[in-house]
């Protein structure tokens, strides 16, 4: 088979279509309305209204929820395309789908509306030439003469419709009674406001014959460089995280990389903004304040064990509480904001809503459904020589330093104490347990008695002298309980360094008892064990899961435990989903990595590996 006959032939229709598209993507004032929508010619749609049918001299219909259907076979050319497509997205745009008592002359106005915008902009091939009758400019008023006087009146032709649906049929397809649209969130208006902003601002700097761009290649005349050079210059918490990093508004980019609104990369210094988005200056000033913070906060990196995407909703809704706090922009309606959560870390956000992940996994970030804004990293690269993870908490805290010696307005204190924790290494989790046992136990009093003797001074052997001693009625009762879950999957070394640090620890509070259970399918009570003993009666028994409520109830129930003693509660968590304590002091030790199957009420401290 030759070359040109193995060559698949080219569609001259297909052609003209994709020319016609291109037209409209190439146009500042119709671009932002294109990306938003979705474009079919041929292809099965996510929704098509029943009532649809193609018309023999049809090209575009468009539904209210930004879905535009181009006929399957139709040939037409480039121009004629173009028209009807930019047509039908001025319906959008200008807000056209509103219910009417007469909708075929609704849409008769509309379409004569959109044809005298287009017209003046000299966009493509007319699709009607007829003049708006004299001081009218809008599609009320023009509706209104056309239900008072008739078609034929107004318009001088008695042709019902003159949009791209042919067939003097409807070319705005409004859902059925009880249909559902498939509505896409998108402020229409708000697109087309900045296409036309776009457009004005191209045509100054074509007639000054200036194009901004910076020396990245980066354009300096979009809302999203604008907002950027504002935290550059006058907003001293984040401008040094702004200056960082690149600016990518590519509409491509976003579309491959499935970005809605927005999104950022902490490795490769990239803060990804959609211009399909149709973000207002204040908007935009939140949205990328909402980035930095990911960044600045190391939100990519501190989530270590949880689940990734939920860490994201929840530094999200914590976020988006201190911005709307600090009144930084305006918060856009797509980002995520709930009241209940002001206050919260994110961890504690965390830790509430992995209770009902079917219903968080469902709601959006700046990206889109189950796709986190926080864009994943090989790890941390070097910045001139210093660490990644280094440059951006010095430049968080330099940030907060001018920030508050400047008096550049009022931040939430829950962000001023995220950003100066980060300056400090992380606890250790013996370090920790250590400071628990402090509060659980306080140090006792001890007191000079001759009722035990002295080491004598071998100066004065024959004089005796009073010996340091506990009073044994605080001693009574200085204990706690700890539950040990024994199932197969506990690591031995791990459950060996848990062990040795309550000894020592207990030892250094003078608790010389401490009440044991053993838990695996079941409860195993031990009795009083000395801390120093327990390692070795541990056997890890392999049995399964683990029940640990059965071990609270042995010990609620011991006649002989205290009922203000603490438990400690060493697991894997894999154990059952609620555990009931009668509101006893206590607190949970997990291997680092694991997460309990509920919200703990009490400490939680994660055993980090042994090296």
């Amino acid at each position: 088979m030759s070359g040109s006959q193995g060559r698949k032939k080219e569609d001259p229709a297909r052609k003209n279509f994709d020319a016609g598209v291109g037209m409209v993507k190439d146009h500042p004032v119709f671009a932002p309305l294109l990306r938003a929508a979705s474009l079919y010619r041929g292809d099965k749609p996510y929704f098509r209204p029943k009532h649809y049918r193609e018309s023999a001299h049809g090209l575009v219909y468009v539904t209210a929820g930004g879905h535009l259907y181009c006929h399957s076979t139709r040939r037409a050319e480039p121009a004629a395309w173009a028209r009807a497509i930019a047509h039908c997205l001025l319906h959008l745009g200008m807000g056209h789908f509103v219910v009417h008592e007469h909708p075929q002359l609704w849409n008769l106005a509309c379409d004569l509306v959109v044809e005298k915008f287009l017209g003046d902009l000299r966009f493509a091939t007319p699709i009607a030439d007829i003049p708006l009758p004299g001081g009218i400019n809008d599609e009320e008023r023009l509706y209104r003469r056309l239900v008072e006087q008739g078609i034929r009146e107004v318009t001088g032709t008695s042709a019902a419709l003159f949009g791209t649906a042919g067939d003097n049929e409807s070319d705005m397809l409004f859902p059925a009674e009880g249909e559902k649209g498939g509505y896409h969130p998108h402020n229409w208006a708000r697109l087309f406001a900045a296409g036309v902003e776009q457009a004005v601002r191209n045509a100054v700097n074509v007639a000054a014959g200036y194009t901004p761009l910076s020396p990245s290649g980066e354009a300096l005349d979009s809302a999203a460089a604008r907002a950027k050079a504002w935290f550059i210059s006058s907003y001293p918490l984040l401008g040094a995280i702004a200056a960082s990093f690149r600016l990518i508004e590519d509409p491509l980019v976003c579309q491959r990389m499935e970005i809605h609104v927005a999104a950022v990369s902490a490795m490769l210094q990239e803060i990804y903004i959609n211009p399909a988005a149709g973000l207002s200056s204040e908007e935009m000033r939140f949205v990328m304040a909402h980035e930095f913070l990911h960044v600045a906060l190391r939100h990519d990196v501190r989530h270590v064990w949880r689940d990734a995407y939920l860490w994201n909703v929840a530094c999200d809704f914590v976020i988006n509480g201190w911005l709307t706090e600090m009144r930084v922009g305006e918060r856009p309606a797509s980002a995520l904001y709930d009241p209940q959560f002001q206050g919260a870390s994110a961890e504690a956000v965390y830790d509430r809503i992995v209770t009902d992940m079917r219903r968080y996994r469902k709601l959006a970030t700046l990206r889109g459904v189950e796709l986190g804004d926080i864009l994943p990293g090989e790890g941390a690269r070097a910045q001139d020589g210093v660490d990644l993870d280094a440059f951006y908490r010095r430049a968080i805290g330099q940030g907060l330093s001018y920030h508050e010696t400047q008096g550049r307005g009022y931040l939430p204190e829950g962000l001023v104490e995220e950003i100066r924790a980060l300056s400090h290494p992380p606890i250790p989790w013996d370090v920790e347990l250590a400071r628990w046992f402090d509060e659980m136990f306080s140090p006792l009093e001890k007191r000079r008695s001759y009722a035990r003797a002295s080491r004598r001074q071998s100066a004065t052997p024959d004089i005796p002298r009073p010996a340091w001693v506990l009073d044994q009625a605080h001693l009574d009762g200085r204990t706690f309980g700890v539950l040990l879950d024994t199932s197969g999957s506990m690591e031995r070394a791990l459950l060996a360094g848990a062990l040795g640090a309550i000894a020592s620890y207990s030892a250094a509070r003078d608790v010389y008892a401490a009440r044991v259970v053993f838990c695996d399918a079941e409860a195993y009570d031990q009795g009083y064990m000395k801390p120093e003993d327990i390692a070795g009666t541990v056997k890890v028994r392999g049995r399964g899961g683990t029940v640990l409520q059965a071990g609270i109830d042995c010990l609620e129930k011991a006649t002989d435990f205290p009922k203000e003693a603490p438990l400690l509660v060493i697991t894997d968590g894999w154990c059952e989903n609620h555990l009931v304590l009668h509101g006893r002091e206590h607190a949970f030790l997990i291997p680092e990595g694991a997460r309990l199957p509920f919200v703990p009420q009490g400490k939680v401290f994660r055993m980090a590996a042994p090296d």
